[in-house]
């Protein structure tokens, strides 16, 4: 995972299946901007039930979330939800995952603020939801699932405007100075 992305565990989802664990992850580009909010925030839920319950087509399902801010005009982007949804499909086609019963929205919320709160200005958040059924080659089943998470952090990278790092390239932790 890159520096600038925190993950941590938290209460995972009770009614959804047998077995659950989940994340949340945050992408921290204070050391590139002054600005100490995350850059995209989101949430992994990685579910398993041994009964593969029809609709998700295997035993294992991944639920997630991610957001960020965008620029002004991405919101009045008619393809911006199908630049969300590429984003998640390029990431998984990247880390070279296959996933089956794809299911998902991307919502473009602009808020616009009056009154007293007419000095802030526009702002647009790209929202991703997204579930997919990891298929996982026997015997590596650990090591293809902590991919999809992987593959999960680099959209939240991307989200929040990261540039993908080339292959072989190894993250630095720290600041430069």
């Amino acid at each position: 995972m890159r520096p600038e992305f925190i993950l941590d565990e938290v209460p995972a989802p009770t009614r959804l299946a047998p077995h659950a664990v989940a994340l949340s992850g945050e992408v921290m580009t204070s050391h590139l901007v002054d600005d100490d909010d995350p850059a995209a925030t989101g949430r992994f839920v990685l579910l398993h039930d041994p009964s593969a319950p029809e609709p998700w087509e295997g035993t294992w399902r991944v639920v997630s979330y991610a957001k960020a801010q965008m620029e002004p005009e991405v919101g009045h982007d008619p393809l911006a939800g199908a630049a969300g949804w590429s984003w998640l499909t390029d990431a998984l086609e990247a880390a070279g995952l296959q996933w089956a019963a794809p299911a998902g929205t991307v919502t473009c919320v602009t808020s616009e603020s009056f009154g007293a709160l007419s000095e802030r200005q526009p702002t647009v958040d790209l929202e991703i939801r997204a579930s997919w059924t990891p298929v996982l080659v026997a015997g590596r089943e650990a090591q293809e699932l902590t991919a999809h998470l992987g593959a999960w952090g680099d959209l939240l990278c991307t989200l929040a405007g990261l540039p993908p790092l080339p292959e072989g390239v190894v993250p630095l932790s720290g600041v430069r100075r």
